[in-house]
């Protein structure tokens, strides 16, 4: 690993601000501030150890973000979920995070548009409802457990959303037709192969890893759920006042993740032995190969966060209860990917008319 590079396992949503700012993150202020005044000597990024978020892996494990930063180090962050990732990031306990769009959508809302910018999309796909064998059909989910992430992360809204579709209801405390469980994407991997759920609205690599390894099989690929199979499922975000007083850092960062994305999109084989490499670096294992290239063909890796599939989120949120209305006008700038991708020629990825500017 880069030497610029500091990293820390990943820590529990509970309890995650107060580990942070006690210890790996000794600078942030109280308020929130963090690394929001005067020169700074590192940038903290919060990430997770999944196939969604190989841009982060490759650009942690294979020196892009190191090579862009220079001098600036990086402490890196890992999480189980966006929501818990948001909080530190809120708390100003770190600077830019990896998230899905909910999360995301949410804390900008909940602050009145002060709180995050997305700067980059990451990674589109990789996402689907697996399910214990005698599940066939949507109407066999009545009276089951349904695992996902996290309370009011991705693909607790497109679970919840879904079983809405098919007519179930679901409450955000775990009662309803199907009873929906906020378990980590490992415990959940473990308790499906007990026999203790039923089935989980899981990222990638964990909805390869129950089809290949436990017995599971699959009952909705997200993708299908969607336009062209095209949906946000990776974001870079970064804290507002964070961007304000380092847009320099912001920007090297970002020459990192877009190094680190079209390295994935030259090197395709190489790809997936370094992200599974990362991958046991982070965990202590690797996946086999054949779990990481399942995972791996499911996932496009793409700096476009999708802008246009934006309201469709927050109506899903919204009417599943996990988020309240608002506005997400200045949700986006990307202005300085742009910039970036103009000098190497490449087209412009839109903001829906949802940017900053």
């Amino acid at each position: 690993m880069p030497s610029s590079i500091r990293t820390h396992s990943a820590i529990a949503a509970a309890g995650v601000i107060a580990a942070l700012l006690a210890g790996c993150a000794p600078a942030a202020a109280a308020d929130g501030g963090g690394n929001d005044g005067g020169p700074i000597s590192e940038l903290r990024l919060g990430y997770f150890a999944n196939a969604t978020h190989a841009p982060a892996l490759v650009g942690l494990h294979g020196g892009h973000f190191d090579a862009a930063l220079g001098d600036l180090e990086l402490t890196a962050h890992a999480f189980g979920a966006g929501p818990a990732a948001i909080e530190a990031l809120s708390a100003g306990a770190i600077d830019v995070a990896y998230v899905g769009p909910n999360p995301a959508i949410n804390t900008f809302i909940q602050s009145g548009g002060e709180s995050v910018r997305i700067i980059a999309g990451a990674a589109s796909g990789g996402a689907a409802l697996v399910v214990r064998e005698g599940i066939e059909s949507p109407a066999d989910l009545a009276g089951t457990i349904i695992a996902s992430p996290q309370l009011g992360n991705t693909q607790d809204v497109a679970l919840r959303e879904w079983l809405a579709d098919q007519g179930f209801e679901t409450d955000l405390s775990g009662r309803g037709d199907v009873r929906v469980t906020p378990t980590a994407n490992a415990q959940a991997f473990r308790l499906i192969q007990q026999g203790d759920l039923d089935g989980a609205w899981m990222p990638e690599p964990w909805a390869s890893r129950l089809v290949l390894e436990g017995g599971a099989h699959v009952l909705v690929d997200e993708a299908e759920l969607w336009d062209d199979g095209a949906f946000p499922t990776t974001l870079l975000v970064v804290r507002q006042g964070f961007l304000d007083a380092h847009p320099e850092a912001v920007k090297a960062l970002l020459e990192g993740h877009l190094a680190a994305v079209q390295w994935i999109a030259r090197n395709p084989a190489a790809a997936a032995v370094a992200i599974n490499d990362a991958i046991a670096a982070e965990t202590g294992a690797p996946l086999g190969d054949a779990v990481i290239d399942r995972a791996l063909s499911h996932v496009d890796f793409t700096v476009d966060p999708l802008a246009a599939a934006f309201p469709a989120l927050i109506e899903a949120g919204v009417r599943q209860g996990t988020q309240r209305e608002g506005s997400i006008d200045g949700l986006f700038d990307l202005g300085p990917l742009n910039d970036l991708l103009a000098t190497r020629s490449q087209a412009r990825v839109s903001d829906a008319g949802l940017g900053a500017e």
